[in-house]
């Protein structure tokens, strides 16, 4: 993945040009809700023209109702100029609430549809994705980005449509009213245009760096919220606070120069568009005192003014929020426009029928090298077979290359050279969720998610039912404990399983993979956070859960690995020694000593 996906400091100066250009990506949420902008539209097109109505009438009424050659009919002038101010008042209410409502609606609908596709894509990617990228950043890119961009679409949209519309219709009404005067006015108005952009860019720079920084604080507080009994043990907790509180420190530093670059736009625009009004009114005036034009439209023309002066305020305002939005918009984009490494195949092969003693497995010339340690192999030119209800065992020292091959069997990575296959098929040609569905897993690091006993050991399963889930649970040795909960199988673990010990957690995850009943199984020290009579219970329940499927088994201890068909030792990647427990005693050799070290400390414990 290339770095565009962490954070930086700096906005691409491509990026920089085209200030509103990164909206053009959300196009695809927006479309399936034209109908909806349809009606917004027509609400704002009614405001719009109720608002620019108003000045009419107050033209009306001073010339009409207050001129001394009105006479008798002045009172009903002004009766008729009220009663008219109070109709269009009632159609600028209703567009106003429709507009309103329809428009809040339209950003609530597509920042929701925004965040889902954000989250299902992120979901997709492969660990390598998650190498470079911390999970708070996403978060953060999940919420507080969205939130921004439900602020454009919610409100800002709305609002910009409805200021072009009172500037564009105030602009055409002034020239209505007194062409040499609105002349004037534009000319000005054009000045006041180059501030404005030229200050929109460097708003959107500084937008874009502020939401970097907020992400970082967010990663960071992720990370360390998810590590506290690790902080707490070594006291960490002053240190943590205060590294946060300078993420913190140097969020706000950056928010604040976004916020006076803000500031001063607004300063500049509204000062040089007042101005210009201002100056525009004092010859209008003197139009009047020279009797070339009426108060009544001077009146309407100052109201039209102020429209226009207000639409224009209103605008470089919104013009801010949408540049702060354009960086969050680009974060977002950037997230989805990543591909991950690992996809389905064009057209997917399907898996041969197999007999009813598991799966095949085969390595061929195997070399990797994750993408982070591109210079180091972690496997290299490894070739083995695996067959059908073979159990085979996987030692050796740490960095060896166990784990990072049950990473391959999942299809976590592809290896840069060689082949996988299963059941003779190249897992490469396989969809994934077919793979996968072939496969359980007990992981070293067992994940318990904030749920209770019952959908955690379900989750092998989606559709398993509660007799199947607690039958597992019989055969992994937890249902005792999990009775013995306040709650029994709804019993709610808490984050991450901190209600549960490690052994009772290891439990789960195996009750897990025997729920899924695959051909394939993987065992990564699937015992090592047992207790001895714990251990005993689920080797037993083990044993029996390898019958008929294929198992490959990741353990330092060699007590769980003895019964293996077959012990296959690793060493910087490559296999060293193959065979069983008694004939690699016998050669002794690497297993021989790591036997004799363990089993040694085993005699003099007892």
């Amino acid at each position: 993945m290339s770095n565009s996906t962490t954070s930086t400091t700096q906005t691409d100066p491509r990026t920089a040009k085209g200030s509103l250009a990164a909206f053009k990506g959300l196009l695809p949420f927006l479309r399936p809700y034209r109908r909806q902008f349809g009606l917004a539209a027509i609400a704002l097109v009614f405001a719009a023209g109720a608002t620019l109505a108003i000045p009419y009438a107050f033209k009306l009424m001073i010339d009409q109702g207050f001129s001394p050659a009105a006479g008798q009919g002045s009172v009903d002038n002004v009766n008729d100029t009220f009663l008219g101010l109070f109709a269009v008042a009632s159609v600028l209410a209703v567009a106003t609430a429709a507009r309103f409502y329809t428009v809040s609606w339209l950003g609530e609908r597509v920042t929701a549809d925004i965040r889902s596709a954000v989250y299902a894509h992120v979901v997709t990617q492969s660990p390598e994705f998650f190498e470079t990228t911390q999970s708070g950043e996403v978060l953060s890119r999940i919420t507080t980005d969205t939130t921004l961009i439900q602020a454009v679409v919610g409100t800002s949209i709305s609002v910009a449509l409805r200021n072009t519309l009172l500037f564009l219709g105030g602009m055409v009404m002034l020239f209505v009213t007194n062409p040499k005067l609105s002349s004037i006015i534009l000319g000005m108005l054009v000045l006041v245009v180059v501030p404005i952009v030229m200050f929109g860019r460097r708003v959107r720079s500084l937008s874009r760096a502020s939401q970097d920084r907020i992400a970082d604080a967010s990663a960071m507080a992720g990370e360390i919220l998810n590590a506290m009994p690790t902080v707490q043990s070594f006291t960490h907790e002053q240190i943590e606070s205060a590294r946060f509180g300078k993420s913190v420190e140097g969020a706000f530093a950056t928010a604040m120069k976004r916020i006076r670059a803000r500031s001063l736009l607004t300063l500049i625009a509204i000062l040089l568009v007042f101005g210009s009004i201002v100056f525009v009114l004092w010859l209008g005036a003197h139009a009047v005192l020279e009797g070339s034009t009426t108060g009544g439209e001077l009146g309407q023309f100052i109201l039209y003014a102020s429209i226009v002066a207000g639409s224009v305020g209103a605008l470089s305002e919104v013009m801010g929020e949408a540049q702060r939005a354009a960086g969050a918009t680009e974060r977002l984009l950037e997230l989805l426009s990543v591909k991950s490494p690992i996809q389905n195949p064009a057209m997917p092969m399907a898996l041969p029928a197999r007999a009813a003693n598991g799966a095949a497995l085969a390595l061929n010339d195997v070399t990797f090298s994750y993408p982070s340690r591109p210079e180091t192999a972690a496997l290299e030119h490894l070739s083995l077979h695996i067959k059908p209800g073979e159990t085979v065992a996987v030692v050796g020292p740490s960095g060896a290359g166990k784990t990072t091959l049950f990473q391959l069997f999942l299809r976590f990575y592809d290896p840069q050279s060689g082949s996988i296959t299963l059941d003779g098929v190249d897992i490469r040609q396989l969809d994934l969720h077919t793979l996968r569905d072939a496969i359980g897993i007990v992981p070293q690091d067992t994940i318990i998610f904030s749920a209770n006993a019952m959908e955690n050991i379900r989750y092998g399963r989606a559709n398993a039912t509660d007799a199947e889930v607690m039958a597992a649970a019989k055969m992994a040795a937890a249902h005792e404990f999990i009775e013995r909960l306040p709650e029994g199988y709804k019993s709610f673990l808490g984050e991450r399983g901190v209600r549960l010990s490690g052994g009772q957690r290891q439990r789960i995850a195996i009750a897990r993979a025997l729920l899924k009943n695959p051909p394939l199984l993987l065992l990564d020290e699937a015992t090592s956070a047992l207790d001895a009579e714990s251990e005993r219970l689920v080797q037993s329940a083990l044993e029996a859960a390898m019958v008929g499927r294929t198992t490959v088994i990741i353990a330092h201890r060699l007590a769980t690995v003895q019964r293996a068909d077959r012990i296959i030792v690793m060493e910087d990647g490559k296999i060293v020694e193959t065979g069983t427990h008694a004939s690699l005693v016998s050669l002794g050799g690497i297993y021989a000593n790591l036997a004799a070290l363990q089993f040694h400390n085993v005699h003099v414990m007892h």
